[in-house]
């Protein structure tokens, strides 16, 4: 998620606004900018709406000052996370769709762009109410790009307006009067002065152009009479009419409006949010946005429920009633409770929600079924598991079995690189009296310790009677701001030495060792040291061993401290502790598109070639990167890159080459003048001589087929390389098994599947195709997410009808009040109301759906005289938004139509006699 500041190094010939900081804005600048404002004031409303305290950050803001004064300072991590992951999906419009002019609403191609617009805010809203937030997120960022080019490609600046299109963003509304095919609509430039070139007949008339665009000389060519994109790679800009109209740059063909275009784009991107939010919620919008109450972190369960388990799930029962009772309402609290179950051959469905209370009945009414057959589905929930958690998610997995699925652990492995989750397995016996006994050969359990060590997570292997002991980890992993300061693990075991350096940011730095008989020494940074044997040292406080897990407490001593192995039996060690300092991190590669620049991986890097990461560092405003490293998973290797400041917090990493074997990043740097940190990714990374190519911005629309076309190339052995493609959904899907590559050379597939009809939208489908050389000799894989929609017919959101307006409100205001009764409808072609609430005002308002008539919502409010006005905000269930304004100033209340007056008499009466109020005020019924 993280690389989309790696499109900061794309040069300054962008088709839409630039992306290198500086005078010009940019998309970036733009997005964040509103990003940032939006969320201050979501965060704003929400404290009015809760009666708290709220105080503006301090300009410019930032997602860690915006975090603090959301009284959300844990989530600053995941804040920026989010806001990168919304600008990536944004820039990489212009690296994979660059010449498709609907994404720049380029070549009069407004119908087009809009539907795109329009289109991603109904998978946008529709992925929230699923609480999908990353899809969100990604089809956020999509939107966002065209959205914002339509100020800078358009003559929309020059027709005179000085704010936003706002029918963009509406469904069944048009956006004006679009020029003819035929029509011309430029002249020539005045040699470099283009100031003028759009024609009077165009301005005078409020017709709406945008300029062409090509880039390939000879062939690229447009329409007579029409106007140029313009700029050197603009091969249509040499054609007549000559010259330009974007205002992507101060430097463009328009650029003496770029500023207002930027602003006027601005401006629109904050309309978008607000309709987002409108539709979403305060407090979804801020989830989507990965500002959460407590610790930002998901609690994810994968629960074996087979008939040994019994034992296993009360284990789980407990340590979920610890986290819930103990850490809600606190900065640990989790932002979201996922589980999934699995036995044979069932797993699944899960359970995603934000109420912790839900979660804990939930995992109360966990039961047991089935038994009997040795393997279970243990890999399919996990895949389910890491589809639909959030990016760096810690999950837990519960099992005395055997994995059934052993084919899908290539796939795990991919969904854990992209999402840099940690995965720990939980792994009981079964020798127990009067229970089958299932075995779980060295062969399956070193499957479940290689996708630990893969994540950076632990396998914890323990009787039974000791798994609620083990499980102290979950509650100690669930803390807010868990920082990895080593990850390492030898197979098999040997003497080594791990240093790691303890600074002054980091509390509670505790070691996980696992693996049987294995001994260690601990130094400090004083030159202490303890063994393994000797319980009554100086460093560490408290210590706990339970199977082949050993927890050690270290005491805090700032400086280098070092960890002594010595032992030949495979073990693992990860360091961590808390701290609001840490990383962010992808790795990136040259673009082959038109653009000079980079783009995110979405699979495994390139062997043999050079290299480059992004870095971004979270919890400080002011640090800096000064060292990262690629360490070889064997301790045998470290590669060193070269830093360069991009500026934000964010850093090029540049290596001449990578690991040949598994590696982790460790990064190096300073968080202010004086405190040095280290930190360590827990995820390990690969390489790969294969590549595997595919996009992702499409929508899934159900019961319609839908094609992944895809490319595989191989620098490696050649011959035919074996296919494979999971999806989460488990939706049906063909493709080929096997491609025949040369190596040097590529090969196309594709990959056809169908969602079914009753798929709900905002369903995330996530798609993993691999690609396997002969001999398994390397494999890699690209991860892409799809978004469900079901088609969307009804534009039109929900409206208030008052039903009463009582006001007894004297010269001394608060000691009187007045009463409002409405209903909101959503009329007889609509969907039905989903949800209102109280926008402006403070008294009380109540809302129920009526009995019978989901299209119907009856609304009581009262409050004080001396709150005269009140606003609803209404939102149907396909995320439609209106407002409603009642008022009891004078001169300024609605009048009750006809229609409405049998409704309002019934509801008056039973009104009257519920809450005992008087229609015989000074004012009567208004």
């Amino acid at each position: 998620m993280l690389a989309v500041l790696c499109l900061l190094l794309l040069q300054t010939q962008v088709h839409g606004f630039g992306i290198l900081p500086g005078k010009s804005l940019s998309h970036l600048e733009i997005t964040e900018s509103a990003i940032l404002n939006t969320t201050v004031h979501v965060c704003r409303a929400l404290a009015r709406a809760e009666g708290t305290d709220f105080t503006f950050p301090p300009q410019p803001f930032t997602a860690k000052s915006v975090a603090v004064a959301c009284n959300a300072p844990k989530s600053s991590k995941t804040f920026r996370q989010a806001i990168i992951a919304v600008i990536f999906h944004n820039v990489r419009v212009d690296i994979r769709h660059a010449l498709n002019g609907s994404f720049h609403f380029d070549e009069e191609m407004f119908v087009q762009g809009k539907q795109i617009v329009t289109q991603g805010i109904q998978s946008i809203k529709a992925s929230n109410k699923q609480e999908n937030f990353e899809a969100a997120r990604e089809k956020l960022g999509e939107t966002l790009h065209p959205l914002q080019d339509f100020y800078s490609h358009s003559n929309w600046v020059e027709l005179g307006k000085n704010g936003p299109n706002a029918n963009l963003i509406r469904s069944g509304v048009s956006i004006g009067i679009i020029a003819d095919e035929s029509r011309a609509t430029c002249r020539n430039c005045d040699g470099d002065d283009c100031t003028n070139n759009i024609l009077e007949d165009i301005i005078s008339e409020g017709i709406l152009t945008s300029g062409y665009f090509g880039i390939v000389p000879l062939v690229s060519t447009k329409p007579k009479g029409k106007c140029s994109h313009g700029g050197a790679v603009d091969q249509t800009s040499t054609i007549e009419p000559k010259g330009g109209i974007n205002k992507d740059t101060f430097d463009a063909s328009h650029g003496h409006l770029h500023t207002k275009a930027a602003n006027i784009a601005q401006a629109a991107t904050s309309q978008l949010l607000e309709e987002i939010q409108g539709a979403a919620g305060d407090r979804p919008f801020l989830e989507m946005m990965g500002i959460s109450k407590g610790s930002s972190k998901a609690l994810c369960f994968v629960i074996d429920t087979t008939k040994s388990m019994s034992d296993d799930i009360e284990a789980v029962r407990g340590v979920t009633s610890t986290i819930i009772n103990s850490e809600v309402g606190t900065d640990n609290e989790p932002s979201m409770y996922i589980l999934v179950p699995f036995n044979d051959p069932e797993f699944g469905p899960l359970i995603k929600t934000t109420d912790p209370q839900v979660f804990k009945k939930v995992i109360n009414s966990l039961s047991v079924t089935g038994g009997g057959d040795e393997a279970e589905m243990s890999l399919s929930g996990l895949q389910l598991a890491l589809s639909n958690t959030p990016a760096n998610s810690e999950i837990f997995l519960f099992t005395d079995a055997p994995p059934k699925d052993k084919n899908l652990k290539s796939a795990v492995i991919a969904l854990i690189e992209r999402t840099q989750s940690v995965v720990n397995f939980m792994i009981t016996d079964t020798n127990t009296t009067n229970r089958h006994r299932r075995v779980l050969g060295a062969a399956d359990a070193q499957v479940y310790r290689d996708l630990a060590q893969a994540s950076g997570g632990l396998a914890i292997e323990v009787t039974k009677s000791e798994l609620p002991e083990a499980t102290s980890i979950i509650i100690e992993s669930s803390s807010a701001s868990l920082v990895t300061l080593l990850q390492a693990a030898r197979d098999p075991g040997k003497t080594d030495q791990f240093p790691f350096f303890v600074d002054d940011t980091v509390s509670n730095v505790r070691v996980y060792i696992t693996g049987q008989s294995v001994t260690f020494t601990l130094v400090s940074p004083t030159g202490a040291s303890q063994q393994s044997t000797d319980t009554s040292g100086s460093l560490i406080s408290q210590t706990k061993s339970v199977g082949n897990f050993q927890t050690l407490y270290l005491k805090k001593v700032i400086g280098l401290w070092e960890v002594r192995m010595a032992s030949t039996n495979a073990y693992t060690l990860k360091v961590t502790g808390q701290s609001d300092i840490d990383f962010l991190f992808d790795f990136v590669e040259v673009s082959q598109g038109p653009f000079t620049g980079f783009d995110a991986l979405d699979t495994r890097p390139s062997a043999g070639v050079k290299s480059s990461l992004l870095v971004s560092l979270t919890g400080t405003d002011t640090g800096e990167v000064t060292e990262v490293k690629l360490v070889d998973s064997t301790g045998s290797e470290e590669i060193t890159g070269v830093v360069e400041p991009q500026g934000s917090g964010n850093f090029l990493v540049t290596f001449e080459r990578m690991p040949l074997v598994e590696f982790v990043v460790w990064v190096k740097g300073r968080a202010d003048s004086t405190i040095v940190f280290q930190r360590q990714s827990p995820t390990n990374f690969r390489v790969s001589n294969v590549t595997i190519t595919a996009d992702s911005s499409n929508i899934l629309v159900p019961g319609t087929p839908f094609s992944v076309p895809f490319s595989v190339r191989t620098s490696g052995a050649e011959g035919n390389f074996t296919i494979r493609v999971t999806n989460n959904q488990q939706f049906d899907s063909a493709f080929p098994s096997t491609l025949f590559l040369e190596s040097g050379n590529s090969s196309d597939g594709t990959v056809n599947l169908t969602a079914p009809l009753n798929t709900p939208s905002g369903t995330d489908v996530t798609l993993t195709i691999e690609a396997e050389a002969p001999a398994a000799a390397d494999t890699n894989y690209v991860v892409l997410r799809f978004s469900v929609l079901n088609t969307v017919t009804d534009f039109t959101p929900p409206r208030c009808e008052q039903l009463s307006l009582v006001s007894r409100c004297s010269e001394e205001c608060s000691l009187s009040q007045w009463t409002l009764f409405a209903q909101v409808i959503d009329g007889d072609d609509g969907v039905g109301v989903d949800r209102v609430s109280l926008k402006q005002g403070n008294g009380t308002m109540n809302a129920t759906l009526n009995a019978g008539n989901e299209n119907i919502t009856m609304v009581s409010y009262s409050a004080s005289c001396c709150s005269p006005d009140m606003e609803l905000q209404v939102v149907d269930l396909v995320g439609n938004v209106g407002t409603c304004f009642f008022t009891i100033r004078k001169g300024s209340s609605s009048p009750i139509s006809p229609s409405t007056r049998v409704t309002q008499s019934l509801f008056l009466s039973l009104s009257t006699v519920i809450l005992g109020l008087y229609i015989t005020t000074e004012g009567g019924i208004q």
